[in-house]
């Protein structure tokens, strides 16, 4: 699908549950002792790879009237392939909890997803025992059980490798420990993990290097829980409202309640002079003459394509740092970012880790979002905080995680316009 995109934006938008909430909440749930409904008003191909996963393992979890409703693992499914599509966070979350129930998993994927890097996870589960095939490949074979022990992981790789061993940990009924060593990378990842574990009766205790998880524990689920609204699809319709000319607000949005470490786009674009305001209703970014700043990008790494189209549009330059890890998302991140914004005469430029943007005035284009959804919202972002026309191609890849995001730029006000 090809979306041609323009027109200013205001109003009010309902945001989609966050998919980083659901996925652990479908997985804890599916490890729990009685059935859960998982309230969630909306889906995308990430939320639904991880429940169809989990299903592959022996959860039966279905999906009807906005919610899934998930009867946990009983008897685990030996053999399974789970078929994680791109989802980098079903992958690094499964790949662990898969060996913990000795499920002898295959993993498949789709797009870049197999050459994302699993270490040092992979290294870690195969020092304990756990026998896969070679990494960086698919299908990924995992067989084997992972024991209790003491996990060691480099910290400033990925933070999802750390979220899975800390779901995965707790099946084995015994003492365990993750110790980790350099710097954090995305700490507020692990905090939404560690909110879902106590949500679900476990318990782990912080160590002075990382985790201890006690042993002798079950996950045991409520009835009923609700996926709070997605901060890193508002992030757009921040930026959209504070760098257009008209207001947005996302409603039902939390922003003190919120553990997303992406509600930090409000306080990025309140450092670079934008008007956000609460309310009971929802928050609202209003137009704002924005100044360029400089942003530490280690811990909201998906914040930095949109907050790439705000640095375009404030006075002055912008630099992002901590960068470098975008470079293995979806797609290249920042190579993406020089490709969306250059070409439509905005200056960018990039070193291994950091990116920087000068403000000013693009042109109309067109953009190879390289099926990278965070890319393709951006650019339709871009055009309608400029006064630009941008013409989108591969536009459908915004399902990954905001599959109704075009539905709302038009009700909106934008103009949209697809071609097969």
């Amino acid at each position: 699908m090809i979306t041609r995109v323009q027109g200013t934006l205001s109003g009010t938008v309902v945001v989609p549950p966050s998919k980083s909430v659901a996925h652990r909440m479908l997985i804890c749930a599916a490890l729990s002792d009685r059935p859960c409904t998982v309230r969630c008003s909306q889906t995308n191909r990430d939320m639904d790879a991880t429940a169809a996963c989990l299903n592959a393992l022996g959860a039966q979890i279905t999906y009807s009237d906005g919610a899934y409703h998930v009867t946990p693992v009983a008897t685990p499914t030996k053999g399974g392939t789970l078929d994680c599509g791109e989802s980098g966070s079903t992958l690094r979350f499964l790949l662990p909890v898969a060996a913990a129930l000795g499920a002898d998993a295959i993993f498949i994927g789709q797009g870049r997803l197999p050459e994302r890097p699993l270490s040092p996870l992979y290294e870690e589960m195969t020092a304990h025992g756990i026998q896969m095939s070679a990494n960086g490949h698919m299908p990924l074979t995992c067989q084997g059980k992972l024991p209790a022990g003491i996990y060691t992981l480099d910290a400033g790789v990925s933070s999802q490798f750390i979220s899975g061993l800390l779901m995965a940990l707790p099946l084995s009924g015994q003492d365990c420990s993750i110790v980790l060593t350099g710097h954090i990378e995305s700490a507020p990842y692990i905090e939404l993990t560690l909110n879902a574990l106590s949500r679900f009766g476990i318990e782990v205790k912080r160590t002075g290097n990382g985790f201890f998880i006690p042993g002798g524990q079950k996950y045991h689920s409520q009835p009923e829980m609700t996926v709070e609204g997605d901060w890193s699809g508002a992030a757009f319709w921040m930026v959209a409202g504070a760098a257009g000319k008209g207001s947005i607000t996302c409603a039902g949005m939390d922003y003190e309640g919120s553990s997303q470490g992406d509600r930090t786009v409000v306080d990025v674009l309140r450092r670079m002079g934008a008007e956000i305001t609460t309310a009971a209703e929802g928050i609202t970014a209003h137009p704002s003459s924005l100044k360029g700043c400089t942003i530490d990008c280690a811990d909201i790494p998906d914040l930095v394509p949109v907050l790439s189209v705000a640095a375009a549009h404030a006075s002055g330059t912008t630099v992002f740092e901590n960068v470098r890890r975008l470079r293995i998302k979806e797609s290249d991140r920042i190579q993406s970012i020089l490709d969306m914004l250059c070409p439509m005469g905005i200056s960018a430029s990039a070193t291994e880790n950091t990116l920087t943007v000068t403000g000013g005035t693009a042109s109309d284009g067109t953009y190879n979002p390289s099926q990278d959804h965070r890319m393709a919202m951006s650019a339709a972002v871009l055009a309608a905080t400029q006064g630009t026309s941008v013409t989108i191609l591969d536009s459908e890849c915004t399902a990954k995680s905001y599959p109704a995001f075009f539905q709302d730029f038009s009700s909106l006000g934008g103009l949209t316009e697809e071609k097969q």
